[in-house]
């Protein structure tokens, strides 16, 4: 099945792709790991934003039993923050990091005033499943231990993925997370069927990426039964936090967000999910360019922010 991208995307977002793609060879997944994350950190600084001028940024490092996890601290000048946002950054849990993702913490700390903790886990293959879990655990452990402001875990893609295995795990701890907004997730849902065949061949993430990527972070394992890993998968949705999920209609991912939405309900809990219409994966980087995506940015920094003060966004 073929979808015409031609009528669904618009021209503004055509822009954004062929800008993103400018920077890519024809497949770059045929590229080594070292070039391939060359690529995209070439790319993300093409799309710097940099920083509202209220925001400024200090690094730090978790102890961790093994490691020291990097973590990047957002702070709004003259602001005490209501609440904490923990950020995991996508990249298909191969490339990305606190560079990556950079101006996006910023302005999300400038638009909720809240401190925004933006987490540098280790990347596959070097560092397989569940190693960028267990690394996102501990940093909210970390901030769990040492702050009593509520908590709201946000990722993109495989952040989005992240934010939700951490979201499942820690659902009955003492400071469970208040929220968690999660955009364009992939969440392990059936690559068979819905959205992971109408959209297989999308601009800028297709299905073949997202095996590519699933089989990198596994080490070619099989850990679809393992909600770390596909939390879309976990037998148990009860007690998850107040959950918005934002997917791009143009992305094999979307009907993931659709699904996770959906359990949550059957559970008893709250969640809605926006589908962005004409949106393509990753346009967080389209935010500035694209009007749709700068709209639907909009929407996530107040989910973000409402979720923060224990409101429920109802719409968005």
């Amino acid at each position: 099945m073929t979808t015409d991208y031609s009528t669904l995307i618009d021209e503004e977002t055509w822009a954004f792709i062929e800008r993103t793609n400018s920077f890519y060879p024809p497949d770059a997944i045929e590229l080594s790991i070292a070039q391939q994350r060359e690529v995209y950190d070439t790319m993300c600084r093409g799309f710097f934003a940099g920083y509202p001028e209220a925001v400024s940024a200090t690094d730090h490092f978790i102890d961790a039993r093994d490691r020291k996890i990097p973590i990047r601290i957002y702070n709004k000048r003259d602001v005490e923050p209501e609440a904490i946002c923990l950020y995991f950054h996508g990249g298909g849990f191969v490339v990305g990091g606190l560079e990556s993702h950079d101006d996006v913490c910023a302005e999300l700390c400038d638009g909720t005033g809240f401190r925004v903790i933006s987490v540098d886990y280790r990347l596959a293959p070097e560092h397989l499943h569940p190693s960028a879990f267990r690394d996102c655990l501990a940093a909210f452990e970390h901030v769990a231990a040492t702050s009593d402001l509520p908590i709201v875990l946000c990722g993109d893609s495989a952040g989005g993925n992240l934010a939700a295995a951490v979201a499942h795990h820690v659902r009955r701890h003492e400071r469970a997370p208040i929220g968690q907004v999660l955009i364009y997730p992939g969440l392990g849902g059936a690559t068979d069927q819905g959205s992971y065949v109408t959209h297989a061949e999308a601009p800028m993430l297709t299905t073949r990426d997202t095996l590519y990527y699933f089989k990198v972070r596994g080490g070619g394992f099989n850990w679809s039964t393992d909600p770390r890993f596909a939390p879309l998968n976990d037998p148990d949705f009860t007690d998850l936090p107040a959950t918005v999920v934002i997917s791009a209609e143009c992305d094999p991912l979307s009907d993931d967000g659709r699904h996770y939405r959906d359990k949550i309900l059957a559970a008893g809990g709250r969640a809605i999910w926006n589908n962005e219409p004409g949106l393509v994966h990753a346009y967080l980087r389209a935010r500035h360019s694209v009007e749709r995506a700068r709209s639907s940015f909009r929407r996530i920094v107040t989910a973000v922010h409402l979720l923060g003060q224990g409101r429920w966004p109802g719409q968005l």
